[in-house]
């Protein structure tokens, strides 16, 4: 192993003060909804909202003084770059950070922010890695890998110390896997502390490299997922051999059940997290059987979210619930029959956001349109006593978008 209990624990020593002890708390409500007894791990609340923080320090803090000179670089799709720059700006050493072109602004933005220099390039992130690799070479930097380096895995390893001193009856963990460097740092660390505990990796459907790796698949990977914060292609080397020896198993979850987990973490927990940030979560609600009444401990690893893309999910999650859904009545093209209709569903207590009216561009008979009216509602038995007045009153009523409500859990 190139990587041990030790080195964890050491590492521990050198963020203690310069990192935050996150809180490790039992949620109620999640355990009732899950069935398991569910303890969430805030590393969301870091200074950067991401883990990452831990293993860019431990690095930092084990640089040469002529390293620290020089100046550092790294390749990141956002919480690595933003960790790096941040403590690299803290101890006085440059950093440049290389980012793909996708990344989302909010990251770029904060980097940028920390005081690194940003440089976008390439479409994915072995592209920005192969850049990276140039430059380091080209200007003498110090390389802070985000996850295959022993002293990166290291420090966020330092996380599974923190979650079983907070919790030491904790008997599974749930972890989010990119290229493996969180997984193969807290697996070390837990299983050295309790050789028992299972720790399992958790992956998007559509970026499951690791998974795919290690059951000597060959690696497909999609162009996108929400949980972009472990969308890699390529594990790395030294990940994926810790991740084979005492990783028990890489549960896949689809873009429906991470949408569905981020809504809920905000619903439930009133906490923010980015799609990684939710995959533990994520996969435990699809496997519910699996840890029925087992003590699990996820990790909320992030909460660095475009807001754009949050706004997102929140809109389609209350779709899906029907507590916002559009209706499509046909009507008669004659005077107050807009605002009769109108009156029929704000009588059934079902609150108008907007309305448009279909004439010209219809087939239906003259004098005749069709009127879309998006609603918000109380959920789903609420619709349908929306729906049922409507057509009380002799109106042909439907839902023009039946995918949209159909399926919670679709990827």
């Amino acid at each position: 192993m190139t990587l041990s209990l030790h080195d964890v624990r050491l590492a521990g020593e050198r963020l203690r003060g310069n990192v935050l002890f996150t809180p490790c708390t039992y949620s109620r409500t999640l355990s009732h909804i899950t069935g398991a007894e569910v303890y969430l791990k805030f590393e969301n609340l870091q200074f950067t909202a991401s883990f990452k923080e831990r293993g860019a320090l431990n690095k930092l803090l084990a640089l040469t003084p002529k390293q620290r000179q020089r100046g550092v670089i790294a390749m990141s799709a956002g919480n690595h770059a933003q960790g790096v720059a941040y403590h690299a700006h803290r101890l006085g050493i440059p950093a440049v950070i290389v980012m793909p072109r996708y990344t989302p602004n909010i990251k770029v933005e904060h980097t940028r922010d920390h005081g690194a220099e940003v440089i976008l390039q390439g479409e994915t992130f072995d592209e920005a890695s192969e850049h990276t690799r140039l430059l380091a070479r080209k200007r003498g930097l110090t390389l802070v890998h985000p996850y295959d380096d022993p002293l990166v895995m290291a420090g966020q390893g330092t996380i599974a110390l923190e979650m079983l001193e907070q919790q030491p009856v904790l008997e599974t963990l749930l972890v989010p896997i990119g290229g493996g460097g969180l997984a193969a740092g807290m697996a070390v660390a837990a299983k050295g502390v309790y050789p028992g505990i299972e720790v399992l990796g958790v992956q998007s459907e559509r970026f499951a490299a690791m998974s795919q790796i290690l059951n000597h698949q060959t690696v497909e990977c999609d162009r996108y997922t929400v949980a972009e914060g472990i969308a890699v292609r390529n594990p790395g080397k030294i990940t994926r051999e810790v991740v084979r020896k005492l990783v028990s198993d890489i549960l896949l979850v689809g873009e429906g059940d991470l949408e569905s987990s981020v809504l809920m973490l905000l619903q439930v927990e009133k906490t923010v997290v980015e799609g990684a940030g939710a995959c533990g979560l994520a996969a435990l609600l699809k496997n519910r059987k699996r840890f029925k009444r087992k003590k699990v401990g996820l990790v909320l690893s992030g909460g660095n979210i475009d807001l754009l893309i949050l706004s997102s999910i929140i809109q389609r999650g209350l779709a899906r619930d029907r507590q916002l859904v559009r209706l499509r009545v046909e009507t008669r093209d004659v005077p107050g029959e807009l605002a009769c209709i109108s009156g029929l569903i704000g009588g059934a207590g079902g609150n108008i956001m907007e309305v448009h009216h279909q004439r010209a561009f219809s087939t239906q008979p003259l004098q005749t349109a069709l009127v879309d009216f998006t609603l918000q509602t109380r959920g789903r038995e609420h619709l349908d006593q929306i729906l049922q007045v409507i057509k009380a009153a002799g109106l042909r009523v439907s839902l023009p978008d039946p995918d949209m409500v159909s399926s919670p859990r679709k990827s």
